[in-house]
């Protein structure tokens, strides 16, 4: 018997399922990302510029961190999915329960080593004398909270999955609360330093990790624990789907690196000594100012793609295309207005993170946003199409798109668009978004052809499908 989370992906039509899962799934995942923009401001407004610079440096390292937790998380979303959708719930919770044990013990093993060589991978990241001790203690404090706080993405997917679209939305908007209230005491209240920022949002999520897990400890949720039992397809699975994720993540963070370490040689040579420090800085406030729209695009795809995955591994592949239009609709309008905003409102934007007093950050941040924003115009096609092959377990076209986004297709232009000097690498990830939306089209055309392919071979035989296309 179908529980009523099976019965919403099997029989709501489409548009309906869009406005109830996706809609909270924005919300959520804008919530996930505002503690981020918190802490830009408070970072931005309160430590200053050099501090600003210092956590760009550190971030990728984090979030690297955070993107093996990620891969563990989305990789096992899409098998247990597609099981939920054979109705073969033993398989799903067990692969559920591996997940949440594999991802504590990687954190914790990653969380290990971020801390030991902390300086020695922050000169890496381009951290010169001024700015080093500075993102070394950021880092080995995000480092010491890794285990706990990497869960929290991945239980945010599995409430999804058992329809607690609600009650993810509501964890990450008191995620973000915390955030501030913690913020506030240990900058504030406290007068710590950047030590006090990454403490505030890595025991917020730590708090939140423990709260997700409720549903699940007290078998109220679709999904739940079992005794795990590991095996190598099981496994294999998982980091094929979400390979396309993971190497997105860290493709991205190694772009990262090569564009701090662009953004201190243009920086030099475009605004002088000390222009390398405030590149880098302009670098962290386009990285805060995308926290404002990519959540919505992720989160409306992230959302739809548990019912993707249910329909294509009951083979209701006409139900599949209606959901994933739904995706596309969705995300473009949210793409334009986006834009838009970025592009008439780049100077208040810019000004949530920059000190008024600091003139010169404040007026490159603006015509550097507006570079940027363009990005926008396309990135939603990426997304999405990068979430509906995850979805369906075809984890080569995923990373493909990942990896073009993340790595080939920025490092590429940044070495196309180098006599161009800073702008260059503002409007470097428009440039990379518009390649993205060609590859994934292209691909998207394949999938069409094969799904075609499965309609004829699979003749509809009951009359409940066709109602609810």
């Amino acid at each position: 018997m179908k529980t009523n989370t099976e019965l919403m992906y099997a029989t709501m039509k489409p548009w309906k399922l869009f406005f109830v899962v996706a809609l909270p799934g924005m919300i959520s995942m804008f919530a996930m990302s505002v503690y981020s923009i918190i802490e830009g401001i408070f970072i931005g407004q309160i430590l200053g510029e050099g501090a600003f610079a210092a956590v760009n440096i550190a971030m990728p390292l984090v979030m690297i961190n955070f993107s093996l937790a990620d891969l563990i998380g989305v990789g096992a979303s899409a098998p247990i999915s597609v099981a939920l959708g054979r109705e073969d719930h033993k398989t799903a919770n067990n692969i559920f329960s591996c997940s949440v044990v594999l991802i504590f013990a990687v954190s914790l093993f990653m969380g290990s080593i971020m801390f030991i060589t902390a300086e020695p991978l922050s000169r890496m990241m381009g951290a010169d004398d001024l700015l080093l001790d500075t993102a070394v203690r950021y880092l080995r404090t995000a480092a010491l909270c890794s285990p706990l706080a990497a869960i929290f993405f991945a239980m945010d997917n599995y409430l999804r999955i058992s329809g607690f679209v609600k009650t993810s939305m509501v964890i990450n908007i008191v995620s973000n609360l915390l955030t501030l209230g913690l913020l506030t005491f240990f900058l504030l209240g406290c007068n710590m330093d950047v030590v006090g920022s990454a403490l505030a949002t890595s025991l917020s999520m730590c708090i939140c990790s423990l709260v997700a897990m409720i549903p699940f400890v007290a078998k109220k949720a679709l999904l739940k624990f079992t005794k795990p039992k590991f095996n190598f397809k099981m496994l294999k699975q998982i980091a094929a789907c979400g390979s396309p994720v993971f190497l997105n993540n860290v493709s991205g963070r190694v772009t990262s690196i090569l564009m701090n370490i662009s953004l201190m040689t243009l920086g030099v040579q475009t605004l002088g000594e000390g222009g390398g420090q405030t590149a880098v800085a302009v670098y962290a406030v386009l990285m805060y100012a995308s926290d404002l729209c990519w959540p919505l695009l992720y989160g409306i795809a992230d959302s739809l793609a548990p019912s993707l995955g249910y329909n294509w591994g009951a083979k209701n592949y006409g139900r599949v295309k209606s959901i994933a239009k739904c995706a596309y609709i969705g995300t473009a309008i949210i793409g334009l207005i986006s834009t838009s905003l970025l592009f008439f409102l780049p100077d208040t934007i810019a000004a949530w993170f920059v000190k008024a007093e600091d003139a010169n950050l404040l007026e490159i941040s603006t015509h550097a946003i507006r570079l940027f924003c363009l990005a926008y115009l396309f990135r939603w096609i990426g997304v999405v199409t990068q979430s509906y092959f995850s979805a369906i377990e075809k984890p080569l076209q995923a990373a493909a798109i990942s990896v073009g986004t993340a790595f080939v297709f920025p490092v590429v232009l940044l070495g196309a668009l180098w006599s161009f000097g800073l702008d260059g690498i503002w409007f470097n990830f428009a440039g990379v978004n518009f390649f993205t939306a060609i590859l994934s089209a292209i691909l998207l055309a394949r999938l069409m052809k094969e799904i075609k392919e499965k309609e004829q071979l699979n003749t509809p035989t009951a009359p409940l499908d066709e109602i609810t296309r």
